[in-house]
């Protein structure tokens, strides 16, 4: 591979567009590969089967999992790092990216596979994307059946009728945060992109895609649409990050009372329901109902969030806490 790496993925993948972003920002020498039924084998050996993959230069190595990615690639190469210097609001853009893959994936998948437009437009784009030599009715029928498959997985990842005006009332409530503040260098903990940047980047490029999430993002707000036009490769941006101890931007707070409003306490939920051993869960999220199956992955975030936050000394964990208290999201985390 010449000292290049190998991301290997879909287009209509957030998780591979976010990486993919990130690697174009930092710059690291990269061939970008569509996973087809033609390279499915290369790979299969690799568990879950996720995207992206990322094969290591002049290695077989591969490894997948977006986030783990992200920061592996931090301990190898050095420069236009997307973790800010600031330890606090490092901690703070790890929280908002986990958000972005664990909560507004439900916006992405429910917009995607709830309405007749969205259905059509994803799975014929999905099935040319992964089939390329299947042609006419076989590729059609290709998009049909990938398409009742991911209709059928909608309960499961809480996408259900009964839930989606919680999960449309956070799409909309992101996106008007994000317009009053983003754009070519304005980003969420400076005037560079940070991991919570590419985070969002990934769920809200496929949202922008998609003809319904897509009609009202141009409806709304225009500006978070050209912003993710622009950090889809923003190889060219320099800039820095908001000097220690400065004011969050309002729209990152915003963002962070989001967590407290929405996604701790549905961390905290789903929590408390595997310790129980409870197959499902249900809360108020923003007043309104919200159920859905207990899944364990989502422990380890609650987990994982609880072990970085105590990993803070110091003032930037008193800035923190502080923080974190008045978006209502400390008592998840202690």
């Amino acid at each position: 591979m010449s000292g290049r790496y190998r991301l290997i993925g879909s287009l209509g993948s957030p998780y591979s567009r976010k990486m993919r972003a990130i690697m174009r920002y930092r710059r690291l020498p990269h061939d970008w590969v569509l996973r087809t039924e033609r390279n499915r084998d290369e790979f299969a050996h690799l568990k879950p089967a996720l995207v992206p993959v990322l094969q290591y230069p002049d290695s077989d190595q591969m490894k997948i999992d977006s986030t783990p990615l992200a920061y592996d690639l931090e301990a190898r190469h050095a420069g236009r790092s997307i973790m800010p210097d600031d330890p606090c609001n490092a901690f703070l853009s790890h929280m908002i990216e986990d958000m972005a893959d664990e909560w507004l994936t439900k916006a992405m998948f429910h917009y995607r596979w709830a309405n007749d437009a969205d259905i059509k437009y994803a799975s014929h784009w999905i099935a040319d994307d992964s089939f390329p030599d299947h042609i006419g009715a076989q590729r059609a029928q290709t998009a049909k059946m990938f398409a009742e498959r991911q209709v059928g997985r909608m309960p499961m990842v809480g996408c259900t009728p009964e839930n989606a005006p919680v999960i449309e009332s956070s799409y909309l409530r992101l996106l008007a945060l994000l317009e009053e503040h983003v754009g070519l260098h304005s980003y969420l903990f400076g005037s560079r992109p940070a991991l919570a940047d590419f985070g969002l980047f990934g769920q809200l490029i496929v949202l922008a895609t998609d003809p319904t999430p897509q009609a009202l993002m141009r409806k709304h707000t225009q500006r978070t649409e050209d912003w993710l036009r622009q950090l889809d490769d923003a190889s060219g941006v320099e800039g820095d990050w908001l000097p220690e101890g400065d004011s969050l931007p309002e729209a990152t707070l915003g963002i962070l009372a989001m967590a407290g409003d929405i996604y701790l306490p549905f961390l905290s939920a789903n929590a408390n329901a595997a310790k129980s051993g409870e197959s499902n869960f249900s809360l108020k999220i923003m007043g309104m109902p919200y159920a859905q199956g207990t899944f364990g992955y989502q422990v380890k975030c609650l987990t994982d969030l609880r072990e970085r936050f105590a990993a803070l000394t110091g003032e930037p964990r008193d800035r923190a806490t502080a923080i974190l208290e008045s978006c209502g999201t400390l008592s998840y985390l202690v």
